[in-house]
């Protein structure tokens, strides 16, 4: 099973968010459930290409907020 890690800067710019757009104080669960997916799925999200290349992303708790999120396969 794969398992999620959030990088420091991913946590700082949600923490942003929710500050600055009045987001609710659950913000954070919210999103941590959304990527709960990627543990079972790692591949779920939508691949993208060119600058993004090796990178996917999935819809979050709204549909406006996209998380972007690259799978790096152990040896």
């Amino acid at each position: 099973m794969a398992s999620v890690e959030i990088v420091r800067l991913a946590r700082e710019e949600l923490a942003e968010l929710v500050a600055t757009r009045s987001l609710p104080d659950d913000t954070e669960g919210r999103v941590w459930r959304s990527l709960l997916t990627l543990e079972q799925f790692p591949l779920a999200g939508k691949a993208l290409d060119g600058f993004w290349l090796g990178h996917r992303w999935l819809v979050g708790p709204w549909r406006w907020l996209l998380i972007l999120y690259r799978y790096v396969e152990e040896d």
